[in-house]
C-alpha cells in the first residue's frame, strides 16, 4: 500500500494534468478533490496515521496539495468566466444573420427613370449648382429685374449678397449649358429646386424638377409634341391620352401644359385628377428668342423647345402618393413600400 506522501504525489500528477473542457467537467473536479467528501479532505483526515516524526513534512505536503488544487480550479473558472463575459464561441457553420435589404428613395427611382428615358433618344445629363446668381436664375431667362414673371417665384435669397438666391427651377442648369457648350444642344437637367412656399400636402419648400432643353437648326414645336409623346408613353403606358394647353413661361413662346389621362380612374374622375380626368405633369414651349440671343445664339437660324416637370407630380401619379411631405420624412413604413423597384 503506497504511504500518504506517495498518494499526495500521485494526485498532484493528476491534478497538474487535469484540464476541463467545459463547466461540467470543471465542477466534477471541485467535487472531486475540494468537495465536503473529496480528496482533499480524505488525506487530511489520514494524517492521523501518520508517524509524529513525519506529521510536520506530510503537513507541507497536503497543504502543497489543497493549494494546488485550489489554484487549478480558480484559474479554469476564472477563464470560464471571461469566456461567458465575452459571449459563446461562434459556431461558423450556422446560416448568417440576414441584413435587410435597402431601397432607393422613390423620387430618385423616378428621376432615374426619366433621365434613361431621355438618354435613349440623344439626350445628355446636365447638373449645375443649387446656389445660383441672379443672371442664370432670372435674367438670362428673359426675365429682367422689372418682368412681372420674378412674382411668380418665392425666392430664398442668401442674406449676404441678394444677387445670389437657391435656385428656383433647374432652368439655370439650361443657362450654363447655353453659355458653355457648343450647338446642338441636347441636355436633361434634373435637381433639387427651391420656392419660399408654407409646406402643405400639396406644396414644400424644396423639390426636385427635370427640364429638357433641345437647340438645333430646324427645330419645331411638332418635334417637341412627339418627344413628350414618347416620355408619356414610356412612363406611363401606351393608352394614356395627351392634350396641350395655351399656357405662358417667360423663356418660351408660344408656351403650353401637358395633361395625361389620370392613370388611376383612367380619365372617370377622382380626388387625384381633381373629377376633371386629366392630370397636369409639365410646362414646355419653344425657346423665346431673347433667351437665344443673350447667349449669342442666333434665332434666325437656331430653334429650339423646352419643357420641365415636378419630379415630385410625376411619382405621385406614378405611385399614387397623396402626400408631399412623405417624401422628406424619412418615414421607413414609407420606403418601404418601394422595396424591390430600381
Amino acid at each position: 500500500m503506497p504511504s500518504l506522501q506517495e498518494q499526495i504525489k500521485e494526485y498532484e500528477q493528476e491534478i497538474n494534468a487535469f484540464a476541463p473542457a467545459n463547466a461540467a467537467e470543471l465542477e466534477e473536479y471541485r467535487i472531486r478533490f475540494l468537495g465536503t467528501k473529496g480528496i482533499v479532505k480524505q488525506v487530511f483526515g489520514e494524517m492521523k496515521t501518520v508517524p509524529a516524526e513525519q506529521r510536520k513534512e506530510a503537513g507541507q505536503l497536503l497543504n502543497g496539495l489543497k493549494q494546488l488544487a485550489e489554484a487549478k480550479y480558480d484559474t479554469y473558472k476564472d477563464m470560464q468566466a471571461g469566456a461567458t463575459a465575452k459571449g459563446p464561441v461562434a459556431d461558423y457553420t450556422l446560416p448568417g444573420t440576414p441584413i435587410a435589404t435597402g431601397t432607393r428613395h422613390p423620387l430618385r427611382v423616378i428621376e432615374n427613370k426619366i433621365t434613361s428615358l431621355f438618354e435613349k433618344i440623344g439626350f445628355s445629363v446636365a447638373t449645375g449648382p443649387e446656389i445660383e446668381d441672379d443672371w442664370h436664375n432670372f435674367t438670362s431667362l428673359n426675365m429682367p429685374q422689372d418682368h412681372p414673371a420674378r412674382d411668380m417665384q418665392d425666392t430664398f435669397y442668401v442674406a449676404t449678397n441678394p444677387d445670389w438666391v437657391l435656385r428656383t427651377h433647374t432652368s439655370s442648369t439650361q443657362a450654363r449649358v447655353m453659355e458653355t457648350q457648343p450647338l446642338p444642344i441636347r441636355v436633361i437637367c434634373p435637381g433639387r429646386v427651391y420656392r419660399n412656399e408654407t409646406i402643405s400636402a400639396r406644396a414644400h419648400c424644396f423639390f426636385h424638377q427635370c427640364e429638357g432643353l433641345y437647340i438645333d437648326k430646324n427645330v419645331s414645336f411638332a418635334d417637341l409634341k412627339q418627344t413628350l409623346y414618347y416620355f408619356v408613353t414610356e412612363m406611363f403606358g401606351e393608352n394614356t391620352k395627351v392634350r396641350f394647353r395655351p399656357s405662358y413661361f417667360p423663356f418660351t413662346e408660344p408656351s403650353a401644359e401637358m395633361d395625361i389621362s389620370c392613370t388611376v380612374c383612367g380619365g372617370s374622375g377622382c380626388n387625384l385628377c381633381k373629377h376633371s380626368g386629366w392630370v397636369e405633369i409639365l410646362g414646355c414651349g419653344m425657346v423665346h428668342p431673347n433667351m437665344l440671343r443673350n447667349f449669342g445664339i442666333d434665332p434666325e437660324v437656331y430653334t429650339g423647345f423646352a419643357f420641365g416637370m415636378g419630379v415630385e407630380r410625376i411619382t405621385q401619379i406614378k405611385y399614387q402618393v397623396n402626400d408631399l411631405r412623405l417624401y422628406s420624412q424619412n418615414d421607413v413604413r414609407f420606403l418601404r413600400q418601394f422595396q424591390g423597384i430600381d
